[in-house]
């Protein structure tokens, strides 16, 4: 079976797959819930900034790979 995977640009795929692989480590580090180890609250808050950081990174990537005019989305 020979597929071909047609894309304009040749790093949109890996664009995609280095988001997704970005968020479900995200995903997978917010359901290991790393917060049961420690007892300091500010350590929690710091852990679930990460986490959430580290989602959105990933979902900004898959966006911008997607995205027609990338430099639109961007600020600045």
């Amino acid at each position: 079976m020979d597929t071909t995977i047609d894309f304009e640009d040749n790093l949109a795929i890996l664009g995609v797959l280095v988001g997704g692989f970005v968020v479900v480590v995200g995903l997978g580090t917010l359901l290991g819930q790393p917060w049961t180890t420690t007892e300091s609250t500010s350590a929690v808050v710091v852990q679930l900034v990460g986490i959430v950081t580290m989602v959105a990174t990933g979902l900004l990537l898959i966006i911008i790979t997607y995205a027609d005019e990338p430099g639109e989305l961007l600020p600045g």
